[in-house]
């Protein structure tokens, strides 16, 4: 593996991670943050909410942008985007405004979700883009496992607002990164004839394409698992549990763990066994160990460890899932892959929204609601992988080229 490509990895990782980053980093602070503003759980989860649906849909608008003027311009618009709503995060006097910020800092936080995987594909398609998406998703994930803990000593020490300055520096550095590190892959020729009246001919084409449709919503049932864990999991195991913010954080990054190490073996496998196998078999393994852990918790079982074991196994089956239908999704649209790449975040991130709001409604302080609506999340990928991979009926599935 060569340093250039190691290096574009990080890069790229480091890009993606600034939104999750500012997610996983202040999930700690939730409940002080109701306490010093003086809101319920449900205003205080609405900044998260907030923050979820703006960066999902504002990649609409900044994925066809970057067909048409290139990868790194819409990235640097995003970054900035993103630091002023840090700041203004920062400052925010009431849940009222800290909602507001929120909404701006995940607008710019789009541009980091949706151009990344477009320059992947710029580069690479088959098992080399999943090698290359695997590394992605390594750095991506070290926020989950990084952010919380950071989060919860800068917490400690100096409040839930330092936890806004602390991103916007990481932003800020990631914007030296794409000066120096990144070159442009999308070159003016090929920019040539995109509009944003294409990126409506492509968005209606995607919209028509079942297969793309199908594979984004494998991962888009997955990722609003995680998200139905992220919404809930603070208060669940802070409150309920009785942990520490540390030790909430310690236990969150687990399960990242679990996630980055399996993602990592996407390319061994998708060169061994073929992509769309290595999805089949995930959102197997995913769907089984979380019904297994509804049925224990629904008999009355309400024991930390059990959670926490069985959580591990399934986030590790879903570290396959991501990756290798991100890659299966974007392999044909070359052409309009930052229109491809908007569309599918937007509807991880919609299909994850929603998902939290309905959680959120069942939400009683209780594990069950949270684990009942990652095991349907769970499920439904699970269907969809059925419909969707079972349409290739290949005797023996070659691994892609």
């Amino acid at each position: 593996m060569s340093p250039k490509f190691l290096r574009i990895a990080v890069v790229l990782g480091l890009l993606s991670a600034i939104g999750p980053f500012a997610i996983d980093m202040y999930l700690p602070a939730l409940p002080s943050i109701g306490a010093d503003l003086h809101a319920g759980t449900a205003a205080v989860q609405m900044s998260l909410l907030i923050f979820f649906l703006s960066m999902g849909f504002g990649q609409i608008v900044v994925g066809p942008i970057s067909d048409m003027v290139g990868r790194k311009l819409p990235l640097y618009g995003g970054l900035a985007l993103f630091m002023v709503g840090g700041i203004g995060s920062a400052m925010s006097p009431t849940i009222e405004w800290l909602i507001a910020f929120r909404f701006l800092q995940g607008l710019g936080a789009s541009a980091g979700m949706a151009v990344p995987r477009a320059i992947v594909r710029d580069l690479h398609t088959g098992n080399e883009a999943a090698k290359l998406m695997s590394l992605l998703m390594l750095v991506f994930s070290v926020s989950p496992i990084l952010a919380p803990l950071t989060g919860s000593q800068i917490i400690e020490n100096f409040g839930w607002r330092a936890v806004f300055w602390t991103v916007t520096g990481a932003a800020a550095l990631a914007t030296i990164l794409l000066a120096t590190s990144l070159k442009e892959t999308r070159p003016a020729e090929e920019r040539v004839g995109s509009s944003f009246g294409t990126a409506l001919a492509g968005y209606r084409f995607l919209m028509g394409d079942r297969n793309f449709l199908g594979l984004v919503a494998i991962a888009g049932f997955g990722i609003a698992s995680f998200f139905v864990y992220l919404s809930s999991s603070s208060f669940i195991l802070i409150d309920h549990y009785g942990l520490s913010p540390s030790v909430y954080s310690v236990f969150f990054s687990i399960n990242a763990v679990a996630f980055i190490g399996m993602s990592q073996l996407t390319g061994l496998l998708a060169e061994r066994f073929g992509l769309r196998r290595v999805v089949r078999v995930a959102v197997t393994g995913y769907a089984s160990t979380m019904v297994v852990l509804l049925a224990i918790m629904a008999t009355g079982v309400d024991r930390l460890d059990v959670m926490a074991a069985l959580l591990f196994v399934g986030y590790g089956f879903l570290g396959l899932v991501i990756p290798t239908t991100s890659v299966l999704a974007m392999e044909e649209h070359g052409e309009i892959a930052g229109t491809a790449s908007a569309l599918m975040g937007t509807l991880h991130f919609a299909i994850g929204a929603l998902a939290m709001g309905v959680a959120g409604v069942f939400f009683d302080g209780t594990p069950l609601p949270m684990v009942a609506g990652i095991t349907l999340c769970a499920v439904i990928s699970f269907t969809l992988a059925k419909v969707t991979l079972g349409r290739s009926r290949e005797a023996v599935e070659a691994p892609a080229e």
